[in-house]
């Protein structure tokens, strides 16, 4: 195995919304790490793309009234648009529509068969369509209950509603390799990071015992159909899994890539934590199965959380990349993203830590130590750096230990994939330099002319100094690093494996005038525009009514009059109203609307109305014509209108006096 050739890859997106911080984080983390490789002289290869199969994206695609294929097609470009805006260097954007990849995982599939690691049997379970997943009861975050005590759905980890399911199914035997994993766990305690997540795994999902795993489904037709059988497509997590290896030429005339990259090179797959199971378990022994080698680390990162919680639209709380890189720039974010999460746990996007980080560590701390060393040079050597010399001053002993300190440990942890760790190591030599500006003081030293050579040593040493700084952040802040070196008079970064201070080139000179690389920003006014873009992808009957906004809401997109005479409102009276057992959030309504018989309605209000019986009698507002849908397993006749402002929820309701059943228009 030849240990320059390295590759690294991200999870493979799910086409199914606008990708946020979440997603950008992951791409961008691999981009660092393959970055840094190439800088150590290694031969790279890149991975990302889209999962674009399953039956989400076929629901998706049905609602927007397209084909699934023009439906990913589109996701496609905008996922590489946004790549493309982030400055991603990927050597390959896999699709799983790509022709080669659906030949591959259909001959998989059938080897498998023949060798019987898979086979035809029946599956039952709860099934999240969200998640693309099933559940055991036990694994399910919530479960709601019938009177009798019966299950009748529940809650994914996930926070999805999931259904039952019962269909013929191929299974992946999985409990045949439960020991064989075991064993590659406990040998390999190296092999999933950070720590602590391999014991997760192990006492979670492995030694309470591996369920064989379903992998085709009959109810919908979006994925690649099983060559004999075709009435059954292959299950996503099969089909999203080989990408890594088709991407390389795994089963195809051409492999060299794969043989290059996988069999002979390191393979490192980056990927959210909550997909580690499948990553850790369902692909480790897919490999097996097909008698490839393993990959060599699995690292599993937290999220990007926020106050209140995940990220969710409805929240107002989502924060999205091209907000933050039109406003701050591109290499901002990258900074942000890298230095804020902590390996192994969570991380907190607050607007207020966003903007102070710009301001103190990117302008005050860097930007700042750039624009008083190329302003000296000018002002004390008219531009020219002078060449460097050791031990000169009494300071400048220590600076070159801080720097080979920080040096070492940048490497380190670059190569743990701790990047917080990593800039940390970097700004320990900025905050050093900046401390030798005060011990040296230059200023002191330009008015004595026998301290010349010592002034001379101090421009040289802060020279150095940032070109180190400059190659070190390269691989996070590529514009940043080379705007650093071109004012200094030197070339984009090269190599990173043996970076020293002393290496400075002589015959250097600076910019005539030094650029701010990151200008100081108004904290109150930037903390309230990325809280304002927040608050704008909130649905608008969710976000705070404010007297000024109210004609902006008013002036909703123009609809004609056949499209609003199509909804039948009419007004409907609380014969009964109570809790549904099992669910914290729904209350189930028998309304009087006018129909021969009463109407059943379930709303998910009962936070609003701890007292729900104050409703009984009034008169509420109804869509009647909405198409019945189940719920918990109830069906819902209907909608009940409200209006929500801030936190709060009201019913609107309409004067008692009005018969049931009056249309409303």
């Amino acid at each position: 195995m030849s240990e320059k050739n390295f590759y690294i890859t991200t999870p493979i997106y799910y086409p199914s919304g606008k990708l946020h911080i979440g997603s950008a984080y992951t791409t961008i983390a691999c981009d660092v790490l393959a970055r840094y490789k190439r800088l150590m002289g290694y031969d790279v290869f890149y991975l990302t793309g889209l999962d674009e199969h399953g039956q989400k994206i076929q629901a998706k695609a049905e609602e927007a009234g397209i084909s699934p294929q023009a439906y990913v097609d589109s996701m496609a470009v905008g996922v590489k648009e946004l790549w493309n805006l982030l400055d991603i260097s990927y050597d390959k954007f896999i699709r799983t529509t790509d022709d080669y990849h659906e030949e591959v995982v259909a001959q998989v599939f059938e080897r498998l068969l023949a060798q019987d690691d898979i086979y035809l049997g029946e599956y039952a379970g709860w099934y999240s369509v969200s998640d693309e997943e099933f559940f055991t009861e036990s694994q399910l975050a919530e479960v709601f209950r019938d009177e009798n005590g019966q299950v009748t759905g529940g809650i994914a980890p996930s926070g999805h509603e999931v259904e039952w399911v019962s269909e013929e199914s191929y299974f992946l035997r999985l409990s045949k390799y439960q020991d064989w994993l075991t064993d590659i766990f406990k040998s390999h305690p190296d092999f999933i990071s950070p720590e602590g997540r391999l014991n997760e795994m192990l006492k979670n999902f492995i030694e309470p015992g591996l369920e064989d795993l379903a992998v085709s489904r009959t109810t919908f037709t979006w994925g690649v159909p099983v060559p004999s059988n075709p009435k059954h497509v292959v299950y996503v997590w099969i089909d999203a899994l080989l990408n890594y290896a088709t991407a390389l030429g795994y089963g195809q005339e051409d492999h060299a890539g794969f043989d290059k990259f996988w069999n002979q090179g390191t393979v490192f797959h980056m990927v959210g934590k909550d997909i580690l199971r499948f990553h850790s378990i369902y692909w480790p022994i897919l490999l097996k199965m097909l008698g490839l080698k393993q990959p060599d680390r699995l690292i599993a990162h937290g999220w990007f959380v926020m106050k209140d919680g995940k990220m969710s639209k409805s929240k107002g709380n989502v924060v999205y990349p091209e907000m933050l890189v039109e406003r701050y720039g591109l290499d901002a974010l990258r900074y942000y993203l890298m230095r804020s999460l902590p390996v192994g746990s969570d991380g907190t996007f607050t607007p207020e830590d966003y903007v102070g980080r710009i301001n103190y560590e990117l302008a005050n701390d860097l930007g700042n130590l750039l624009n008083r060393t190329v302003s000296m040079i000018n002002k004390y050597f008219d531009g020219q750096v002078p060449n460097y010399e050791e031990n000169v001053t009494a300071f400048d002993t220590d600076l070159a230990q801080v720097a080979a300190a920080s040096i070492a440990d940048y490497h380190k942890y670059m190569e743990a994939v701790d990047y917080p760790r990593a800039l940390e190591a970097v700004w320990t030599l900025i905050s050093r330099t900046n401390k030798y500006i005060d011990e040296t003081a230059p200023w002191v030293l330009a008015k004595d002319p026998a301290k010349r050579s010592e002034l001379a040593a101090v421009m040289s040493h802060l020279t150095a100094s940032l070109r180190v700084v400059a190659h070190m952040i390269a691989p996070f802040m590529m514009a940043t690093s080379k705007a650093v070196l071109s004012q200094l008079g030197l070339p984009e970064a090269g190599s990173l494996e043996e970076l020293k201070l002393a290496d400075l080139p002589s015959g250097l000179t600076v910019a005539a005038k030094g650029t701010p690389i990151f200008p100081r920003l108004d904290m109150e006014e930037e903390i309230a525009y990325i809280k304002g873009q927040m608050e704008a992808g909130k649905p608008a009957a969710e976000k705070e009514w404010k007297p000024e906004e109210v004609e902006l809401k008013l002036n909703k997109k123009e609809i004609k009059f056949d499209d609003f005479d199509k909804v039948e409102i009419r007004v409907a009276e609380v014969k009964e109203v109570a809790k549904v057992e099992g669910s914290d959030k729904l209350l189930q309504f028998r309304l009087d609307a006018g129909d021969s018989e009463d109407r059943q309605i379930l709303s998910g209000i009962a936070k609003y109305y701890p007292n729900e019986q104050e409703l009984v009698g009034k008169k509420v507002q109804i869509v009647a014509n909405l198409k019945p849908r189940k719920m918990m397993g109830r069906i819902s006749q209907g909608m009940i209108l409200s209006a929500e402002y801030g936190e709060q929820l009201t019913l609107l309701t309409v004067d008692e006096k009005v018969p049931n059943g009056s249309l409303i228009g």
